[in-house]
């Protein structure tokens, strides 16, 4: 069976991801979607919201399992006997990131990394913008899924 392993923090997830997990589904016959929780890390939403949000929009998609984890994601592929780490680039400067790091997990843990573009529509998202958004009370919904919801205060 051919595992991959999406990782982020998803705070929130966003069309980006969702791009990159529906372009992905061909390629495996299940993705984990692996929230990341690093406890020096502040975030919007809690690990448990981000984890509703994607459990709500890949609900009934079989190939899609959603997990929490903390540590390397590396070592986590391997407690999952997932052989793929699967990461979204939107540009030059996610290229020379994502490349370092995929370098080192094979070099220290045998896992690959399968890399996609994200498409040009979506490249201009990410998480942090989202909440930057957010934050000034800016229309966020054009920028993820319909099931990312702010609650009001």
């Amino acid at each position: 069976m051919k595992k991959g392993v999406f990782p982020g923090s998803f705070d929130p997830i966003t069309l980006g991801h969702i791009d990159i997990i529906e372009r992905a589904l061909p390629l495996f016959d299940e993705i984990i979607i692996a929230i990341g929780s690093n406890a020096d890390k502040s975030y919007m939403f809690s690990l448990e919201k981000r984890k509703q949000f994607i459990e709500s929009i890949f609900e009934g998609n079989k190939k899609i399992v959603v997990k929490t984890y903390e540590g390397m994601t590396a070592d986590f592929c391997k407690i999952q006997n997932a052989g793929f780490i699967i990461r979204g680039l939107r540009n030059t400067t996610d290229f020379n990131y994502e490349q370092a790091i995929a370098q080192t997990n094979l070099q220290l843990s045998g896992i690959e990394s399968v890399c996609l573009f994200t498409s040009t529509k979506y490249s201009n998202i990410s998480s942090s913008i989202v909440r930057d958004v957010i934050r000034n009370g800016g229309d966020y919904s054009i920028l993820v899924p319909k099931s990312v919801k702010v609650e009001e205060k």
